[in-house]
């Protein structure tokens, strides 16, 4: 490698993964403010209906997002576990067969979205006075799905050989450029829903051209090459083994969302409304922990790469105590500042009151959530997927499913849905936790370590 300090299989941990998580942790906090500032713009300027159009179109686009972010998650286990090994020809391959794929990836999910939208928000039972503007929103916001790819493609490339910096810097400039058409868009040009979603994916377009042009520029080891632009099969199977039942996790996520979505959709628009301004919270929240989750894989697969035993266990450890604090420390913020938040996104203070039932319950369980999910990284980054992947299948989506048409059904109240979250990640986090320490013992004893 040309840039020793890219090397993590040496060094002080707890400094050198803080270090590395705080621009990451930045960069993940750029793409929600992606998010947030269409949502603030469309809540101030162009009101309720406006807002809750958008705020509809939450628990769908999660689902569509889940594809790319998965697949970085393969991408950054994999290219840390080849730079790890200092293997030139196994990196150039991973990361190769990684574009293409990620590319190929981004066109399918934007054919998928723009063709189902409308179907797909209308089994959500999404309110009849939003969904135009949400079909709206969805067919502009699409168009960026390729770009959004290729940018997490590039991120996981960067961030498994220790950059982290750049990714946050080519996003920055995206999202001061994304803030600046959603003001113009909105107020000046007034096109409301559609104006927001335009503003989105030009800027995933720019921050897309940055990141892929640096790739092609760089010295480092995972360099970009037109002339080895191939797929690989080897290295393909391997980041979709890793990648696909990362990304269904995430899926798995959305589609158990998908039933608590239509549950809140059978309260008023107002609650709806609220539901969405106190959505926003848990991505906040959600993407400044998961920067811990993808250093951890990062560590771990650079240290596992290397042989080094004790900086792979202690890796999963740091991670998971930073991202614990974080979300303990973010949790009692959301609570004592629950209306000065949510008043960011809306001005009825009805619709502020509804989303404050929301974030107060959620934010007294993201601990839960930031110990699941750490969990689950630490094991993929040790080359395993499929059983932490039932895992989510059997908490995080069966268990909502049936919660929803049990205790819901019975008690009727929002309280009843948003409980269920903090239950589910209990009971997925504690087996995800003993299999990680079953896998983690084999691995030490089947590679000698």
């Amino acid at each position: 490698m040309s840039n020793k300090s890219n090397d993590l299989t040496v060094g002080r941990l707890p400094k050198q993964i803080l270090f590395l998580s705080l621009p990451l942790m930045l960069s993940n906090l750029l793409q929600v403010l992606f998010n947030l500032s269409d949502i603030a713009v469309v809540g101030k300027f162009a009101g309720a209906n406006a807002l809750g159009s958008v705020g509809s179109t939450a628990i769908l686009l999660t689902l569509f997002l889940a594809v790319p972010m998965g697949l970085a998650g393969g991408i950054n286990v994999l290219t840390a576990l080849a730079i790890g090994s200092k293997s030139k020809k196994d990196v150039s391959e991973t990361v190769h067969t990684a574009g293409i794929i990620s590319l190929i990836a981004g066109i399918l999910l934007l054919l998928v979205g723009v063709v189902f939208a409308r179907n797909i928000l209308m089994i959500l039972h999404t309110k009849e006075e939003l969904i135009e503007g949400a079909v709206a929103y969805l067919h502009i916001y699409f168009l960026g799905m390729p770009a959004l790819a290729l940018y997490n493609f590039g991120n996981a490339v960067f961030s498994a050989g220790g950059n982290t910096k750049k990714p946050l810097m080519y996003l920055s400039i995206a999202g001061v450029l994304n803030v600046i058409l959603n003001l113009f868009f909105v107020i000046v040009l007034k096109i409301d829903v559609r104006g927001v979603a335009l503003a989105s994916a030009i800027s995933q377009y720019v921050s897309a051209f940055l990141i892929v042009r640096d790739l092609f520029g760089s010295h480092e080891i995972y360099r970009l090459r037109w002339s080895e632009m191939h797929l690989t099969g080897q290295k393909a199977e391997r980041i979709l083994q890793i990648g696909v039942p990362s990304a269904f996790q995430y899926m798995i996520y959305s589609v158990a969302n998908l039933f608590v979505q239509s549950g809140v959709n059978s309260f008023s628009a107002t609650v709806v409304s609220g539901n969405s301004a106190a959505m926003n919270a848990d991505n906040l929240v959600y993407d400044i922990m998961a920067a811990f989750y993808t250093v951890c894989g990062t560590f771990m697969g650079q240290n596992l790469g290397a042989r080094n035993k004790k900086r792979v266990i202690n890796s999963y450890l740091i991670s998971l105590l930073y991202s614990t604090l974080i979300a303990v420390v973010a949790g009692m913020f959301l609570v004592i500042f629950s209306h000065q938040f949510l008043g960011l996104f809306a001005n009825d203070k009805a619709v502020i009151d509804a989303g404050v039932d929301r974030l107060v319950i959620m934010a007294s369980c993201y601990w839960l959530s930031a110990a699941m999910d750490c969990t689950t990284a630490a094991t993929r980054a040790l080359g395993k997927t499929v059983v932490p992947t039932i895992i989510m299948i059997l908490g995080s989506c069966v268990f909502r499913i049936v919660w929803i048409y049990t205790v819901f059904a019975a008690f009727g109240t929002t309280t009843s849905i948003y409980l269920l979250y903090g239950v589910s990640w209990l009971i997925t986090g504690i087996p995800e936790v003993i299999y990680f320490i079953y896998i983690y013992r084999k691995t030490v004893h089947e590679l000698n370590l």
